[in-house]
């Protein structure tokens, strides 16, 4: 069981460099107060965050660190799980990771999304969602379980029921499928590569007693062909080395040389420019200005009319040295595209002498193997024996594979019965009809303690049939919305009792986010303690909300939260 301690956090939304600190098992039961917009609600952000890395509201990344300070956001939280005491704690402006466990920071040399899922699957062993189906009901952006898709359902309720291994068992069951596959088709290809080898060996045997004269003059003629395809090949590299040798040096020289004078024509260019911004700039000061702004003394007509001739002509000047400038350029930006095109030859040039370098290569190494071939007619070298031995031996290796095939043949069909089994259709699907039954027993207990008398059924595809006591049935849509919170008050009541019951992802923390808000009478408080009644006692409760007929209600504690000077602060407890 996860035991929630204490959260701090600062710079953390409205919140200001001060840390915010909330003791989580200080009392059984704490009611949340504050205006809205006072930052009741960043304490459920600030633990979604420090835990996820993501807050529970639909807020980006950016938009959580404090909007006046900019920086410094800081978010702590602190948990236990057995006889270990573990913190976590993130930040941003600068970004922050750490997980630490007994006072020690757990290696961080993997990457930050691999870092998160050790946090997930091998400290708290519950994800985002799950999360908030057990631990949050809140009227925010927070979508409640009857809102998920089906899929989305499945994963919260295989994550409660800890089933979601066989999950990952499947996941690993594919990829060794996958290997398997590779090695039936290699083993395949192994069995194909041994037969070639065998014919080939069975043709030898023929060869050396069918090898004749004309045999070896053929080869020796192939071995001539080959040798004048070398020398050609040989001229052609010579003719384009003796090109390349030429042309290259000076195209890459005249290509470094137009560049520079690009580059020198832009810096020529700018200059131009910003004298053109600096004569603008004189002549709007004589076109606005009578007076002078620094001495005060009125500018006569004559010197204006002086100043402003002067800016126009210098002007004309600069436009003319510009566009013939730019005329340059085009020029030059011509002159370097032809030199590129040049030297794009030469390297087509280089690419072809390559070519023909692997090709003389190839052709070497045929005629090495005709060679060989010869000088082995000519000795007369070839034994019967030896080649009938290897032709064994081949026939050996290939029974060997073919042994091999059929353990992977018989492996691959194990594969698929246990992927029967891992899919979400086999196992898992059983273990969840075992639960379904307690489910929906629980859903409906709480239903009744909350007075709404209607009967609730979860089938194997997790849609809901509600029947009311007149057997009429209904869907979750169906309802008001006061009665939806009813039946998600229930789940999340149910979840958090399956989950104890698993003893996987259970909890100390319970938070109601202005669940009753919408809504709150005297019924609605009534509701509320009901619910809060059938906690455990190592439940710790915190209902947030902004409704003051909850001031009354028998809350141990109480946390008001309030804005001053635009940043969020814990007032008081008490």
């Amino acid at each position: 069981m996860i035991y929630f301690e204490k959260l701090r956090f600062k710079n953390f939304l409205s919140t200001g460099n001060n840390f915010t600190e909330v003791e989580f098992e200080k009392t059984p039961t704490t009611l949340v107060v504050g205006q809205n917009g006072a930052g009741k609600s960043t304490m459920l952000d600030a633990l979604s965050f420090a835990i996820f890395g993501k807050p529970h509201r639909k807020i980006s990344k950016t938009q959580l660190v404090n909007s006046i300070n900019g920086k410094g956001t800081i978010v702590e939280v602190e948990f236990r799980i057995g006889s270990s005491n573990y913190k976590v704690v993130r930040g941003i402006r600068p970004n922050k990771f750490e997980i630490w466990v007994n006072g020690n920071m757990v290696n961080q040399n993997s990457h930050a999304r691999e870092y998160q899922q050790m946090l997930e699957n091998n400290i708290i062993k519950l994800n985002h969602k799950s999360f908030h189906q057990i631990v949050v009901l809140g009227s925010s952006s927070f979508v409640p379980f009857m809102q998920l898709s089906g899929g989305a359902r499945r994963e919260v309720i295989e994550d409660l029921l800890d089933i979601n291994v066989f999950s990952k068992m499947n996941s690993i069951l594919k990829e060794q499928t996958s290997i398997l596959k590779d090695k039936i088709n290699n083993n395949a290809h192994e069995i194909n590569l041994v037969d070639t080898k065998i014919l080939a060996q069975k043709k030898y045997l023929r060869d050396l007693t069918t090898i004749t004269s004309a045999q070896k003059k053929e080869k020796q003629e192939t071995i001539n062909n080959l040798q004048e395809d070398i020398r050609v090949l040989n001229e052609s590299n010579g003719t384009l080395t003796s090109e390349i040798t030429t042309n290259q040096p000076t195209l890459n020289e005249e290509s470094t040389k137009v560049s520079g004078n690009i580059t020198e024509l832009d810096k020529f260019m700018t200059q131009f420019k910003t004298k053109q911004k600096n004569v603008v700039k004189q002549a709007k000061f004589f076109s606005e200005n009578d007076t002078c702004p620094t001495c005060e003394q009125d500018i006569d007509a004559d010197t204006k009319q002086h100043h402003l001739s002067e800016c126009k002509t210098k002007a004309g000047t600069i436009k003319d040295a510009l566009e013939m400038g730019e005329k340059k350029r085009d020029s030059l930006n011509l002159l370097l595209e032809q030199v590129n095109t040049k030297l794009s030859e030469v390297r087509e040039w280089q690419s072809k002498v390559n070519a023909n370098t692997q090709e003389i290569g190839r052709i070497n190494t045929n005629i090495t193997r005709l060679q060989n071939e010869i000088q082995e007619i000519e000795n007369n070298t070839g034994d019967l024996t030896e080649a009938n031995e290897g032709l064994e031996k081949l026939r050996i290796e290939k029974e060997s594979l073919q042994e091999d095939k059929f353990k992977l043949a018989e492996q691959n069909s194990y594969n698929r019965v246990n992927a029967e089994l891992l899919k979400d259709t086999g196992i898992k699907t059983k273990i969840i009809r075992q639960y379904l039954p307690v489910i929906n027993q629980l859903t409906n207990k709480y239903l009744q303690i909350l007075d709404f008398f209607v009967h609730f059924d979860l089938d194997g595809s997790f849609q809901e049939t509600i029947r009311s006591r007149h057997r009429d049935a209904f869907s979750y849509d169906s309802f008001s919305e006061g009665e939806k919170q009813r039946i998600d008050l229930s789940l999340l009541f149910t979840w958090r009792q399956i989950a104890k019951m698993k003893n996987s992802v259970a909890t100390n923390l319970l938070i109601l986010d202005e669940t009753f808000d919408s809504s709150l009478d005297e019924e609605g408080i009534e509701n509320l303690m009901k619910i809060i009644a059938t906690v455990a006692e190592d439940t710790n409760v915190f209902v947030i909300s902004h409704k003051s007929e909850l001031e009354d209600a028998a809350f141990e504690r109480k946390l008001e939260f309030v804005k001053e000077k635009n940043f969020s602060k814990l007032k008081k407890s008490s």
